[in-house]
């Protein structure tokens, strides 16, 4: 039998962790500040000529490094990416809205 899951589709009581997250802010839109520094060839102009993470066809991040879910340019990452905290409560929001989608809807809870 499963672990029960809290509403961010979480086991009860375990903490947040990027490490074991499919939801992950790395499927978000990253408009870059004028002092980011990260490598050109991960960025792309979007819609209104900002300058953006470039993300893959599947729609995660292309720093991202799916062999260990973590960045891969971690100390160039955009300050954006450095102010969302893990666990926080945009982070929680966005598993929650992930799990809602993926969970059955027996298993998802408002």
């Amino acid at each position: 039998m499963d672990a029960p899951r809290d509403r961010n589709g979480r086991e009860e009581g375990a903490a947040a962790s990027c490490t074991s997250c499919d939801a992950c802010c790395c499927r978000l839109e990253v408009l870059l500040m004028g002092d980011d520094d990260v490598p050109p060839a991960l960025t792309r102009e979007d819609a209104w000529g900002g300058t953006v993470m470039r993300r893959l066809d599947d729609g995660w991040c292309a720093a991202l490094d799916r062999n260990t879910m973590r960045c891969s340019i971690y100390e160039r990452r955009p300050h954006l990416c450095r102010e969302y905290p893990e666990g926080g409560d945009d982070c929680l929001v966005e598993r929650s809205r992930y799990f809602v989608r993926i969970l059955a809807p027996s298993q998802a809870k408002p």
